[in-house]
Protein backbone atom coordinates (compact mmCIF):
# COMPACT_ATOMS: atom_id res chain seq x y z
CA UNK A 1 0.00 0.00 0.00
CA UNK A 2 1.22 3.48 -0.85
CA UNK A 3 -0.04 6.91 0.24
CA UNK A 4 1.17 10.52 0.08
CA UNK A 5 0.36 13.46 2.35
CA UNK A 6 1.44 17.08 1.96
CA UNK A 7 1.66 19.60 4.76
CA UNK A 8 2.52 23.31 4.37
CA UNK A 9 4.90 25.37 6.45
CA UNK A 10 3.84 28.52 8.23
CA UNK A 11 5.03 32.06 8.91
CA UNK A 12 4.93 33.77 12.29
CA UNK A 13 2.52 36.44 13.38
CA UNK A 14 3.35 36.13 17.10
CA UNK A 15 6.26 34.05 18.38
CA UNK A 16 5.00 32.15 21.46
CA UNK A 17 8.34 31.82 23.26
CA UNK A 18 7.98 35.01 25.33
CA UNK A 19 4.40 34.55 26.55
CA UNK A 20 3.13 31.08 25.61
CA UNK A 21 0.57 32.63 23.25
CA UNK A 22 1.27 32.53 19.52
CA UNK A 23 -0.07 33.10 16.05
CA UNK A 24 0.89 31.89 12.58
CA UNK A 25 -0.50 31.38 9.08
CA UNK A 26 0.01 28.70 6.45
CA UNK A 27 2.28 29.32 3.45
CA UNK A 28 2.49 27.60 0.08
CA UNK A 29 5.87 25.92 0.66
CA UNK A 30 5.36 22.37 1.89
CA UNK A 31 6.68 18.94 2.77
CA UNK A 32 5.33 15.88 1.00
CA UNK A 33 5.63 12.51 2.72
CA UNK A 34 5.53 9.35 0.56
CA UNK A 35 4.79 6.16 2.48
CA UNK A 36 4.55 2.48 1.61
CA UNK A 37 4.15 -0.69 3.63
CA UNK A 38 7.00 -3.17 4.02
CA UNK A 39 7.29 -6.50 5.86
CA UNK A 40 8.76 -5.05 9.05
CA UNK A 41 10.74 -2.17 10.63
CA UNK A 42 10.67 1.62 10.12
CA UNK A 43 12.79 3.07 7.32
CA UNK A 44 12.99 6.81 6.84
CA UNK A 45 14.79 9.14 4.45
CA UNK A 46 14.48 12.73 3.30
CA UNK A 47 15.71 14.79 0.38
CA UNK A 48 17.74 17.24 2.50
CA UNK A 49 20.02 14.80 4.28
CA UNK A 50 18.64 15.71 7.70
CA UNK A 51 18.62 13.43 10.73
CA UNK A 52 15.64 11.03 10.62
CA UNK A 53 15.10 10.79 14.39
CA UNK A 54 11.96 12.97 14.34
CA UNK A 55 10.53 10.97 11.45
CA UNK A 56 11.08 7.72 13.34
CA UNK A 57 9.54 9.13 16.53
CA UNK A 58 6.39 10.11 14.61
CA UNK A 59 5.99 6.58 13.25
CA UNK A 60 6.67 5.02 16.64
CA UNK A 61 3.98 7.15 18.28
CA UNK A 62 1.38 6.04 15.72
CA UNK A 63 2.47 2.40 16.06
CA UNK A 64 2.28 2.73 19.84
CA UNK A 65 -1.24 4.17 19.68
CA UNK A 66 -2.42 1.15 17.67
CA UNK A 67 -0.22 -1.40 19.51
CA UNK A 68 1.62 -2.32 16.33
CA UNK A 69 4.92 -4.17 16.63
CA UNK A 70 7.46 -3.01 14.04
CA UNK A 71 8.85 -6.57 13.93
CA UNK A 72 5.52 -7.70 12.46
CA UNK A 73 4.64 -4.74 10.24
CA UNK A 74 6.76 -2.04 8.66
CA UNK A 75 6.65 1.21 6.78
CA UNK A 76 9.05 3.10 4.52
CA UNK A 77 8.87 6.91 4.41
CA UNK A 78 10.48 9.53 2.23
CA UNK A 79 9.92 13.27 2.47
CA UNK A 80 10.48 15.90 -0.22
CA UNK A 81 10.51 19.53 0.89
CA UNK A 82 10.18 22.94 -0.72
CA UNK A 83 10.57 24.44 2.77
CA UNK A 84 13.99 25.73 3.82
CA UNK A 85 15.05 23.74 6.89
CA UNK A 86 15.88 25.28 10.30
CA UNK A 87 14.75 28.72 9.15
CA UNK A 88 11.68 29.50 11.27
CA UNK A 89 9.14 28.39 8.65
CA UNK A 90 7.79 25.37 10.59
CA UNK A 91 9.55 22.63 8.62
CA UNK A 92 9.52 20.36 11.69
CA UNK A 93 5.78 20.89 12.27
CA UNK A 94 5.00 20.31 8.61
CA UNK A 95 7.08 17.12 8.55
CA UNK A 96 5.57 15.77 11.78
CA UNK A 97 2.01 16.50 10.64
CA UNK A 98 2.55 14.83 7.27
CA UNK A 99 4.20 11.74 8.73
CA UNK A 100 1.69 11.14 11.52
CA UNK A 101 -1.23 11.62 9.12
CA UNK A 102 0.12 9.36 6.37
CA UNK A 103 1.08 6.58 8.80
CA UNK A 104 -2.35 6.80 10.45
CA UNK A 105 -4.03 6.56 7.04
CA UNK A 106 -2.02 3.47 6.07
CA UNK A 107 -2.32 1.68 9.40
CA UNK A 108 -6.05 2.32 9.77
CA UNK A 109 -6.74 0.98 6.29
CA UNK A 110 -4.36 -1.98 6.62
CA UNK A 111 -5.80 -3.16 9.93
CA UNK A 112 -9.31 -1.68 9.70
CA UNK A 113 -8.67 0.68 12.62
CA UNK A 114 -10.33 4.04 13.18
CA UNK A 115 -8.03 6.74 11.73
CA UNK A 116 -6.66 9.37 14.09
CA UNK A 117 -8.75 12.52 14.14
CA UNK A 118 -7.29 15.97 13.46
CA UNK A 119 -6.52 16.84 17.08
CA UNK A 120 -4.99 13.42 17.75
CA UNK A 121 -2.70 13.84 14.74
CA UNK A 122 -1.65 17.34 15.82
CA UNK A 123 -1.02 16.34 19.45
CA UNK A 124 0.96 13.27 18.43
CA UNK A 125 3.05 15.34 15.99
CA UNK A 126 3.74 17.98 18.67
CA UNK A 127 4.68 15.32 21.24
CA UNK A 128 7.14 13.80 18.77
CA UNK A 129 8.67 17.23 18.09
CA UNK A 130 9.04 17.88 21.83
CA UNK A 131 10.65 14.48 22.34
CA UNK A 132 13.05 15.19 19.48
CA UNK A 133 13.96 18.58 20.96
CA UNK A 134 13.14 20.55 17.81
CA UNK A 135 10.68 22.94 19.50
CA UNK A 136 10.79 25.11 22.61
CA UNK A 137 7.07 25.80 23.14
CA UNK A 138 5.49 22.75 21.51
CA UNK A 139 4.61 25.06 18.62
CA UNK A 140 0.85 24.48 18.73
CA UNK A 141 0.48 27.66 16.65
CA UNK A 142 2.89 26.45 13.96
CA UNK A 143 1.50 22.91 14.00
CA UNK A 144 -2.12 24.01 13.59
CA UNK A 145 -1.38 26.68 10.97
CA UNK A 146 0.41 23.93 9.04
CA UNK A 147 -2.31 21.34 9.57
CA UNK A 148 -5.40 23.48 8.91
CA UNK A 149 -3.93 26.26 6.78
CA UNK A 150 -5.18 29.82 7.20
CA UNK A 151 -4.43 31.83 10.33
CA UNK A 152 -4.50 30.73 13.95
CA UNK A 153 -4.07 32.50 17.28
CA UNK A 154 -3.40 30.02 20.05
CA UNK A 155 -2.73 29.30 23.70
CA UNK A 156 0.28 27.04 23.21
CA UNK A 157 0.55 25.90 26.83
CA UNK A 158 -2.97 24.49 26.85
CA UNK A 159 -3.10 23.71 23.12
CA UNK A 160 -6.26 25.72 22.59
CA UNK A 161 -7.50 27.95 19.77
CA UNK A 162 -8.34 31.59 20.31
CA UNK A 163 -8.84 32.30 16.58
CA UNK A 164 -8.86 29.86 13.67
CA UNK A 165 -9.94 31.19 10.27
CA UNK A 166 -9.10 31.47 6.59
CA UNK A 167 -6.77 34.25 5.49
CA UNK A 168 -6.83 36.38 2.36
CA UNK A 169 -4.48 34.64 -0.09
CA UNK A 170 -1.85 37.36 -0.32
CA UNK A 171 1.46 36.91 -2.06
CA UNK A 172 4.32 36.20 0.34
CA UNK A 173 8.01 36.96 -0.20
CA UNK A 174 10.50 35.11 1.98
CA UNK A 175 14.06 36.29 2.41
CA UNK A 176 16.55 33.57 3.33
CA UNK A 177 19.89 34.95 4.58
CA UNK A 178 22.97 32.88 3.85
CA UNK A 179 22.96 31.28 7.29
CA UNK A 180 20.59 29.27 9.49
CA UNK A 181 19.68 29.26 13.16
CA UNK A 182 18.27 26.54 15.39
CA UNK A 183 15.45 27.18 17.85
CA UNK A 184 17.17 24.97 20.40
CA UNK A 185 20.15 27.35 20.41
CA UNK A 186 18.05 30.48 20.99
CA UNK A 187 18.41 32.52 24.20
CA UNK A 188 14.98 31.84 25.69
CA UNK A 189 15.45 34.04 28.77
CA UNK A 190 16.51 36.98 26.59
CA UNK A 191 13.31 36.64 24.57
CA UNK A 192 11.10 36.31 27.65
CA UNK A 193 12.42 39.61 29.03
CA UNK A 194 10.54 41.24 26.14
CA UNK A 195 7.21 39.63 27.08
CA UNK A 196 5.42 42.94 27.86
CA UNK A 197 6.17 44.19 24.35
CA UNK A 198 5.12 40.90 22.78
CA UNK A 199 1.83 41.12 24.71
CA UNK A 200 1.09 44.36 22.85
CA UNK A 201 1.71 42.62 19.53
CA UNK A 202 -0.47 39.74 20.69
CA UNK A 203 -3.35 42.16 21.37
CA UNK A 204 -3.16 43.22 17.73
CA UNK A 205 -3.43 39.55 16.70
CA UNK A 206 -6.44 38.84 18.92
CA UNK A 207 -8.13 41.87 17.34
CA UNK A 208 -7.32 40.35 13.92
CA UNK A 209 -4.97 43.20 13.09
CA UNK A 210 -2.48 40.63 11.86
CA UNK A 211 -0.26 42.98 9.86
CA UNK A 212 0.49 45.25 12.82
CA UNK A 213 1.16 42.14 14.90
CA UNK A 214 3.63 40.81 12.31
CA UNK A 215 5.49 44.12 12.16
CA UNK A 216 5.83 44.59 15.91
CA UNK A 217 6.61 40.94 16.67
CA UNK A 218 9.29 40.95 13.97
CA UNK A 219 11.02 44.04 15.34
CA UNK A 220 10.95 42.70 18.90
CA UNK A 221 12.37 39.26 18.12
CA UNK A 222 14.87 40.48 15.51
CA UNK A 223 16.29 42.77 18.18
CA UNK A 224 16.37 40.03 20.82
CA UNK A 225 17.99 37.51 18.50
CA UNK A 226 20.46 39.82 16.79
CA UNK A 227 18.96 39.75 13.29
CA UNK A 228 19.03 42.71 10.93
CA UNK A 229 15.59 44.31 11.21
CA UNK A 230 16.44 46.56 8.23
CA UNK A 231 15.35 43.62 6.05
CA UNK A 232 11.77 44.01 7.30
CA UNK A 233 11.84 47.80 7.45
CA UNK A 234 13.07 48.06 3.86
CA UNK A 235 10.13 45.93 2.74
CA UNK A 236 7.68 48.16 4.61
CA UNK A 237 9.24 51.23 3.00
CA UNK A 238 8.57 49.63 -0.38
CA UNK A 239 4.89 49.27 0.45
CA UNK A 240 4.68 45.75 1.88
CA UNK A 241 1.47 45.22 3.86
CA UNK A 242 3.51 43.61 6.63
CA UNK A 243 7.02 42.27 7.18
CA UNK A 244 8.71 40.44 10.02
CA UNK A 245 10.88 37.63 11.31
CA UNK A 246 9.46 34.11 11.17
CA UNK A 247 9.97 32.00 14.28
CA UNK A 248 13.46 32.46 15.67
CA UNK A 249 14.82 33.05 12.16
CA UNK A 250 16.65 33.14 10.03
CA UNK A 251 13.84 33.74 7.52
CA UNK A 252 12.17 37.13 7.12
CA UNK A 253 8.93 37.42 5.16
CA UNK A 254 6.74 40.11 3.66
CA UNK A 255 3.05 40.19 2.77
CA UNK A 256 2.90 41.93 -0.58
CA UNK A 257 0.70 42.69 -3.58
CA UNK A 258 0.99 44.15 -7.06
CA UNK A 259 4.01 46.26 -7.98
CA UNK A 260 5.24 46.03 -4.41
CA UNK A 261 6.59 42.54 -5.13
CA UNK A 262 9.28 43.78 -7.52
CA UNK A 263 10.10 46.74 -5.28
CA UNK A 264 10.69 44.54 -2.24
CA UNK A 265 12.80 42.08 -4.25
CA UNK A 266 14.93 44.95 -5.52
CA UNK A 267 15.35 46.36 -1.99
CA UNK A 268 16.50 42.95 -0.74
CA UNK A 269 19.14 42.64 -3.48
CA UNK A 270 21.66 44.40 -1.24
CA UNK A 271 21.52 41.63 1.37
CA UNK A 272 23.29 38.28 1.06
CA UNK A 273 20.63 35.64 0.58
CA UNK A 274 17.82 34.55 -1.70
CA UNK A 275 14.16 35.39 -2.17
CA UNK A 276 11.41 32.78 -2.39
CA UNK A 277 7.98 33.67 -3.75
CA UNK A 278 4.90 31.90 -2.40
CA UNK A 279 1.46 32.80 -1.04
CA UNK A 280 -0.87 32.19 1.89
CA UNK A 281 -2.02 28.56 2.15
CA UNK A 282 -5.59 27.87 3.29
CA UNK A 283 -5.65 24.16 2.38
CA UNK A 284 -3.48 22.72 5.11
CA UNK A 285 -2.41 19.10 5.53
CA UNK A 286 -4.13 16.67 3.19
CA UNK A 287 -3.94 13.28 1.50
CA UNK A 288 -2.89 13.51 -2.15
Amino acid sequence: MKKTVRSPGSATIINAIATGFGSAFGIGLDIKCFAETIDHSIKCENDVGADTHLMELCVEKVFGHYNINKDDFGIRLKTNSSLPMASGLSSSSASSNAIVKVVSEIVSEEFDFTPLNDREIINMAIDASLDAGVTITGSFDDATASYFGGVVVTDNKNREFIIKEKMDEHEILIFMPNFHSKSGDSDVERMRVLAPLVETAYEFATNKDYFKAINLNGLIYASALGFNSDIAIDALQCGALASGLSGTGSAFFSVVEGDTIDDVCEAWDKYEGRVIKTRVDNMGCRLL
